[in-house]
């Protein structure tokens, strides 16, 4: 049963991505391979209530040692603080608010808060750290200096620096839901594999991620030397999934066919063993008749590089499935 829920939570999304991609296409235009423009939910719209983005804010992490970073947040209109909102982080937070950007993701909340289509949302922004005393003002839509050693790192670290120091901190101003099937957690790349470490480590207070063309390589990986042991990568992930109990984990992976391949490896095969190791883990727990939890996942595969393109074109059909049921 939980295999054609997915199924057909994944059938709805890509019937509707064809409205959603001819959006603002040209009449009898030829779509150019990666070419996602964005539909009317990513856009503003008359009489949609408007919420306000907050920050940016520094913030001086303990666990992740010597490192500063900034953060966004989005209120929406309909928060009273009356009861707890969902929360939405999202990783590299400066591009992911970019109202010129292809993600808009405070756009997208806003306008499916709106119709009802999603609950009451707060969404948190949230870039990679930086080793510096301040953050640079000249940073603008860069990688601070200590994205891979936070996103690309298997380890517990970014997951107890957001769990236990941002969030708690946010708290302090907005009522935050404790109900973990109320949180959700995304990013693009390095970005998408440090949301799923989140949810691997800690699926008791994130089980929803959103995925797109996510860095599930070897970035992370250095080989051992004569006094430090070999430190792995994120393709170790598929084999993880496959050899170890299936966490509640609740999945949307994109990527397209023309995405990176080099050193580190190939996204697109990357996040095709990913959809594998997820299938297989579910397929045995189904012949085992474990009585556990399942993987709920759903893809779309496409033909962009390594872009956001295709990510913010799907992001509020994506929104919508992560939160299909979903009290309103």
């Amino acid at each position: 049963m939980r295999r054609r829920v997915v199924l057909l939570g994944l059938c709805v999304l890509m019937a509707a991505l064809p409205a959603v991609a001819s959006a603002q296409a040209p009449q009898g235009a030829a779509r150019e391979p990666g070419e996602y423009p964005l539909g009317p939910d990513s856009l503003p719209k008359p009489g949609v209530p408007k919420g306000r983005l907050e920050g940016p804010f520094e913030f001086h992490s303990r666990v992740l040692a010597g490192t500063v970073r900034r953060y966004w947040i989005f209120v929406p209109a309909q928060y009273t603080g009356d009861a707890p909102a969902n929360v939405l982080v999202f990783q590299d937070g400066q591009r992911a608010i970019n109202p010129e950007g292809v993600l808009r993701v405070p756009q997208v909340l806003e306008n499916l808060i709106a119709a009802g289509d999603i609950p009451v949302t707060i969404g948190v922004f949230v870039t990679p750290g930086h080793r510096a005393g301040k953050y640079p003002d000249d940073l603008g839509l860069g990688n601070p200096n200590n994205r891979a050693q936070e996103y690309d790192s298997l380890s517990d670290a970014y997951a107890r620096f957001l769990i236990d120091e941002l969030l708690p901190e946010i708290g302090k101003t907005y009522r935050l839901t404790d109900d973990v099937d109320g949180r959700a957690i995304g990013g693009t790349s390095s970005g998408a594999i440090c949301a799923f470490t989140v949810a691997w480590h800690r699926p008791d207070v994130f089980r929803k991620v959103i995925s797109f063309i996510g860095s599930y390589v070897s970035i992370a990986y250095r080989p051992a030397t004569d006094t430090t042991p070999m430190v792995p990568g994120g393709d170790l992930y598929p084999t993880l999934i496959r050899k170890s109990p299936i966490r509640p984990i609740r999945i949307f992976l994109q990527d397209g066919s023309n995405d990176l391949d080099n050193a580190h490896g190939n996204w697109f095969l990357a996040n095709q063993q990913m959809l594998a190791a997820f299938e297989y883990a579910n397929r045995m727990a189904d012949q085992k008749k474990d009585p556990g939890p399942r993987y709920d996942v759903a893809y779309e595969w496409g033909d962009g590089a390594h872009s956001d393109a295709h990510g913010g074109a799907i992001l509020p059909d994506v929104l919508r499935w992560m939160w299909r049921d979903a009290k309103r």
